[in-house]
């Protein structure tokens, strides 16, 4: 097997390679990158490096040569992310590419989704399934990893401020979902399977404002505010205001449940638990 793993110098992407490094051969591994510095001690390692990205499709067709199957991990939001990914997709099946796989998000009910963002995850599912390429589709949980980032620096002085109510999100860790999906990746055929990747428990931002006071000794409180105050309490902090609606469309979608889901999935492809709030904190914050 030859595989290709595009955004390869994300964070997902490095540390898909890094556990697949740990299944199979680096010669079988082929990165896509933008800046081939950024992973040099990858390519040190023996994977092939090709520069290139979603929007350049001869960089695209450098790169697939001789694979067999192409993990296209999704772009960012910055530009026509749906048009990136069927440059990809295109591109695989133009060069006989046998199997693609994507990673997608763990959401519950597409149709009344608030962050729209997230339905181009679904366009793409759908676009793949009709390309006629043997999938397998990776349907991943919030990541433990940005709970710094909802909940801010100073969150042991002020609290956690968010408009997502009694909302619950299976959150886990972003390099644990790196290691299943290369675990399937190495030892699983692409038969046309969605995963779903979840934690084995849902947290609230109250579980997580009471995981917090543990490992800190400080007082941490969750203030649910409604969607205005939220953002009345945010505009002065200079948040760019597409990005603040992102952030308000992230919790509404928590609020209404959809990352609620629980699946044992991400748990059998680790062969381990997967780790816990309390723990996954711990690490995040370094306490």
């Amino acid at each position: 097997m030859q595989l290709l793993v595009t955004g390869a110098t994300g964070n997902l992407g490095r540390s898909i390679i890094e556990a697949l490094l740990n299944n199979i051969p680096a010669q079988n591994i082929t990165a896509l990158v933008r800046n081939e510095e950024k992973i040099v001690d990858i390519k040190a390692k023996g994977v092939t490096i090709f520069e290139g990205d979603y929007d350049n499709v001869p960089s695209l067709e450098s790169a697939m040569e001789h694979v067999d199957t192409v993990l296209l991990i999704s772009a960012g939001d910055q530009g026509n992310r749906i048009q990136q990914h069927k440059n990809v997709i295109d591109t695989a099946k133009k060069l006989g590419v046998k199997n693609i796989a994507y990673t997608s998000r763990a959401m519950q009910h597409r149709e009344t989704l608030a962050h729209q963002l997230m339905e181009e995850h679904f366009l793409t599912e759908d676009y793949i399934k009709k390309s006629g390429l043997s999938y397998t589709i990776f349907r991943n949980t919030l990541y433990m990893d940005v709970i710094p980032l909802f909940i801010g620096k100073k969150v042991f002085e002020t609290g956690i401020f968010q408009p997502a109510g009694d909302g619950k999100v299976a959150f886990a860790l972003r390099k644990e979902m790196g290691e299943a999906i290369a675990n399937v990746l190495s030892h699983e055929d692409c038969k046309n399977k969605t995963y779903k990747f979840t934690n084995n428990e849902t947290y609230s931002f109250y579980d997580i404002a009471k995981a917090l006071t543990t490992l800190s000794g400080k007082e941490v409180n969750y203030h649910p505010v409604a969607v205005s105050t939220f953002q009345e309490r945010m505009r002065p902090t200079g948040i760019p205001e597409p990005m603040l609606q992102k952030i308000v469309e992230f919790n509404t979608d928590i609020k209404n449940g959809q990352e609620d889901e629980i699946t044992n999935e991400l748990e059998n492809k680790l062969g381990r638990k997967p780790t816990t709030l309390k723990d996954g904190l711990k690490t995040l914050f370094e306490f």
